[in-house]
C-alpha cells in the first residue's frame, strides 16, 4: 500500500457528477533554463491545503507560486466532511460561500451493532453557532471551490499546470526547485517552499525526512455510488451487519446523489480480488437492502484504504515548511485528515506572510512547527482510538469491542465508547506564543491557545445596526491582522483602541480593535459591538477592563485585565520577535 493510504487502485465505472476542467501546462519566461524570476514562496500541490495556503497567503499581500502536478483538480474518493473550524477558515478566505452553496450539513450520527441501535450522536450545534458543525463536499469540489476563489487573486497567486518537482536543494538563503513539464524542464528559486505534495510526498521523501507513527494492517474498501439521497443527513456506523458478518461499515451521503460506503476486510482476503466489481457490487446490494433503500444505484469509483497514524517530527526544516498528508497521515475515522491540513495552511500563511514582508523574525515559523506538531499528535490519538475500535489490530481489541457492542445494546453509559470523537477546533495550551506574553493574563473559559469561540452580537457603526458573529470581527478590518476584544464602556476604551491601532500600523502591524459593550451606548461614529443576547460576556468569562487578543487565524493570544496600549504593543511585538523594536 502507499504511504498516503489512499487508494492503491481505484476503477471508475460512470461519472461523478463533475467534470473537471483540463488544464494546460505553461512555460514561464527560461533564461540557459531557468525561471528568471525569484519567487517570495512557492507551494507545491494543487489540493485544499496547497490552494488553502497559497489564498491565506495572498490575503496577506504575498505573492504566491503554485505548482501542481495534475491537469486539473483530482477525482476519487478522498476527504468528504468538511469541520466548522475549517468551514470559519474558508470564510477568512473568502470561499465560504461555495462550501454552504454544495456542501450537506449534518449534526450527527447513528451506529448499529447487527439489527440494534447503539449509538445516537449529536456534535455541538446550538444558538451560538453560525455554521453547522459538520459537512460533506467531494474533495474535487473542495479543491474548485478553493481553485475558484484562487482564481480571483491573479495578481497575487500564480498557478502552473502540469508541473511536477523532480528535484530539490536547499541552502541558508535560497530553494531551489527543477520543474519536469510537458513543454521542457527548468529549474527556480524560491525564498521559502511549502511541501503540500500529500502523502506520497517527493519533497519530504527528497530531504530523506521520515514519518514516524502506527501503520494499520486493517483494510477498508471504498466505494461511492450515485444513487438520490435520503433525508436527513447523518453518518451511519454498522458493526457486524447481517448484510456483511465480522465487518464494520460506515456510510456518508454527499451532494449531487453520490454516497460514499467505506466496509472493511476481512482477514484473509484478497485486496486484488475484493475491489473487482464482480466481489463488491453484491455487496453494496447487500447493505443498501438492509438499509431499506430501494431504487437503481450505479457504482461510481471503488478503492482501497489502509490506515495510518503517522507524523513528522518537525515541520519546518530550514526554508521548506511541510503542512497536510506531506507532514502526518491521519485516519479517515473522526475526519481529521483535511480539516487537520486546512488548519495547518491557516496557521502557517499568516505567520510565514509576516516573515516574508520583514514584519517577523523567522523563529516565528518555529511556532508553527511546534503548535502544528502537537496539534497532529492530538489528532492521532484520537483516530488511533477510533481506528482500533472501528478495525479492531488484535484479537484483545476485537474482544473488547464485541464486549462494549454486547452491553451497549442494553446499557446506555457505555454507548460513549462507540462515539467516534469527531474533529474539533484544537487548543494551543503549550504554544510558544502564549510564553510570550504578558504575566498579566486572565483566566476564563476563552483561554489564550483556543480558537476564538462562536455568539452573536451586534455592530454598531454609522448609526446602523448589524448582526453578525464573533468570528466574523476577524473579517472586519481593511487587511488580516490582529484583531483586540475590548470589554467595558465605550468612553473609557476608544482612546486605548485608536492608540493600540495607531503605534500597530507603525510597526506594519494591522489592528482591528473593537469594543464590545453590555448595553445599546447610541450611534455614534466608533464602531462598538453589543452584546445583545447577554451571552457573549458570559462565554469568555469577561467583565469590563478585560482584554482579548486574537491571532490573524482566530486562536487567542492572550487576555488581560485593565492593560495600557503598550501592554498589547510590547505583547504583539515579543510574539513577532521584535521585542526591543
Amino acid at each position: 500500500m502507499p504511504a498516503s493510504g489512499r487508494a492503491a487502485e481505484q476503477r471508475t465505472f460512470v461519472p461523478y457528477p463533475f467534470s473537471p476542467t483540463r488544464h494546460e501546462a505553461t512555460l514561464p519566461h527560461l533564461v540557459a533554463g531557468r525561471d528568471s524570476r525569484r519567487h517570495p514562496v512557492v507551494v507545491i500541490g494543487g489540493g485544499p491545503v496547497g490552494l488553502a495556503a497559497a489564498i491565506g497567503l495572498a490575503r496577506h499581500g504575498v505573492r504566491v507560486l503554485l505548482l501542481e502536478a495534475d491537469d486539473s483538480v483530482c477525482s476519487g474518493s478522498r476527504a468528504i466532511c468538511i469541520s466548522r473550524r475549517s468551514l470559519e477558515i474558508a470564510d477568512r478566505l473568502g470561499a465560504l460561500e461555495g462550501f454552504l452553496k454544495i456542501g450537506l450539513p449534518w449534526t450527527g450520527g447513528r451506529s448499529f451493532y447487527r439489527h440494534q441501535e447503539v449509538l445516537r450522536f449529536s456534535m455541538p450545534a446550538d444558538q451560538n453557532q453560525k455554521l453547522p458543525p459538520m459537512i460533506n463536499l467531494a474533495q474535487y469540489s473542495i479543491e474548485q471551490i478553493l481553485l475558484n476563489r484562487a482564481q480571483e487573486l491573479p495578481d497575487q497567486i500564480e498557478i502552473r499546470w502540469q508541473a511536477r518537482v523532480t528535484g530539490i536543494d536547499v541552502d541558508r538563503d535560497t530553494v531551489s526547485l527543477a520543474v519536469l513539464t510537458p513543454l521542457g524542464d527548468y529549474r527556480l528559486e524560491a525564498d521559502w517552499v511549502i511541501a503540500a505534495d500529500g502523502g506520497r510526498s517527493f519533497i519530504r521523501e527528497a530531504l530523506g525526512l521520515r514519518l514516524e507513527g502506527t501503520t494499520y494492517e486493517g483494510r477498508y474498501v471504498i466505494v461511492d455510488i450515485r444513487k438520490p439521497n435520503r433525508t436527513p443527513t447523518e453518518r451511519f456506523a454498522y458493526f457486524d451487519p447481517p448484510c456483511n458478518p465480522g465487518s464494520t461499515v460506515l456510510v456518508h451521503q454527499q451532494p449531487e446523489g453520490v454516497w460514499r460506503i467505506d466496509y472493511q476486510l476481512r482477514d484473509g482476503e484478497d485486496s486484488d480480488e475484493a475491489i473487482a466489481p464482480e466481489n463488491v457490487i453484491p455487496r453494496v446490494a447487500d447493505l443498501l437492502e438492509m438499509m431499506g433503500e430501494t431504487g437503481p444505484w450505479n457504482p461510481i469509483w471503488i478503492g482501497i484504504y489502509k490506515a495510518n497514524a503517522l507524523t513528522l517530527p518537525r515541520y519546518r526544516h530550514e526554508r521548506v515548511l511541510f503542512a497536510g498528508d506531506a507532514a502526518h497521515l491521519v485516519p479517515i475515522f473522526g475526519v481529521r485528515g483535511a480539516n487537520s491540513g486546512i488548519d495547518d495552511a491557516d496557521n502557517l500563511a499568516w505567520k510565514l506572510a509576516y516573515v516574508i514582508k520583514g514584519v517577523a523574525q523567522d523563529s516565528l515559523l518555529d511556532s508553527y512547527s511546534s503548535e502544528r506538531v502537537a496539534a497532529a499528535r492530538e489528532n492521532l490519538r484520537y483516530g488511533m482510538k477510533s481506528t482500533e475500535f472501528m478495525a479492531p489490530p488484535s484479537f484483545a481489541f476485537d474482544l473488547m469491542r464485541k464486549a462494549v457492542l454486547e452491553l451497549a445494546v442494553n446499557h446506555p453509559e457505555v454507548r460513549s465508547l462507540i462515539n467516534p470523537r469527531q474533529t474539533s477546533a484544537v487548543t494551543y495550551s503549550e504554544s510558544p506564543l502564549k510564553g510570550a506574553l504578558s504575566a498579566r493574563e486572565i483566566t476564563g473559559s476563552a483561554i489564550p491557545g483556543a480558537a476564538l469561540p462562536e455568539c452573536p452580537l451586534t455592530l454598531v457603526a454609522g448609526g446602523e445596526r448589524r448582526r453578525l458573529h464573533v468570528t466574523d470581527l476577524l473579517t472586519l478590518g481593511a487587511e488580516p491582522g490582529f484583531t483586540v476584544l475590548c470589554f467595558g464602556d465605550l468612553p473609557s476604551i476608544c482612546v486605548a483602541v485608536t492608540d493600540l491601532g495607531t503605534r500597530m500600523r507603525n510597526d506594519r502591524v494591522a489592528i482591528n480593535a473593537i469594543a464590545i459593550t453590555r448595553a445599546f451606548s447610541g450611534t455614534g461614529n466608533e464602531p462598538y459591538g453589543f452584546d445583545h443576547t447577554d451571552r457573549l460576556y458570559p462565554l469568555f468569562g469577561a467583565r469590563a477592563g478585560d482584554v482579548v487578543l486574537i491571532r490573524p487565524d482566530g486562536h487567542i493570544l492572550g487576555r488581560w485585565r485593565d492593560p495600557s496600549a503598550i501592554d498589547l504593543v510590547t505583547g504583539i511585538r515579543r510574539v513577532l520577535g521584535n521585542a526591543s523594536s
